[in-house]
Parts: structure tokens; sequence; C-alpha cells
């Protein structure tokens, strides 16, 4: 089983992660998730994106549940194995998502989009 975190460590690794928020929904017991929408400028780059994320998803054998409209990628992280808490490889493959999208995109609500 990964490494869960506390309520402290999911705050301190939301504040490290440009956009990124903790989404308490199903309670305690569900353990909630690390989501972020990104936005980019076509739905090109927004496939580019999740290509590139998936390479990094697959090289940490960490998998996302996302959505895909248009120029929005809408992410939510957490762990099945822990019972669908956020673990440390949700803050990994998020800074990993980060990276991938080389700034490019943008969290929905931020601009045009």
């Amino acid at each position: 089983m990964s490494n869960v975190l506390t309520a402290e460590g999911i705050a301190a690794a939301v504040a490290d992660l440009p956009g990124w928020r903790y989404d308490a929904a199903g309670g305690p017991a569900a353990g909630g998730a690390l989501v972020k929408t990104f936005l980019f400028p076509t739905f090109r780059d927004a496939v580019a994106f999740m290509v590139r994320a998936g390479f990094e998803a697959e090289a940490l054998d960490h998998h996302p549940d996302w959505t895909n409209v248009y120029n929005r990628v809408a992410v939510r992280l957490n762990t099945h194995d822990a019972g669908g808490r956020v673990t440390a490889k949700d803050v990994e493959l998020a800074r990993r998502l980060e990276a991938a999208a080389g700034g490019a995109g943008r969290e929905a609500g931020s601009g045009r989009g």
C-alpha cells in the first residue's frame, strides 16, 4: 500500500502545486482527491498534454482519472490501492503533470478559454 498523506501533508502538497486543490468529496472515509482542470489553447494541445502525461503516469504505474472536453483536461488523483486516499504517488504524478503541461496549461477559469 502507498504512503497515505495526512491532512497537513495534503495541504503542504497543494500549496506547492499551482492551481491544484484538495477535493474532499465523498467524505473522510473516501479520502478525497487532488484535482485540477488544465485549460489549453486548442484541442490538439490538450491531447498532446494527455499523451505526455500518459507516459509519466505509466512510468509511475499510477494512472489518473481524467476527462477531456475540447481544450480542457480535468484531472482527479487518488490512490485506489490506498482506499481512494491521497498518497505520495498522487503528489508525484501531479508534479509530473505540471511538467508535462510545460506552463501551457492554465487552470480553468484563470483566463479566456
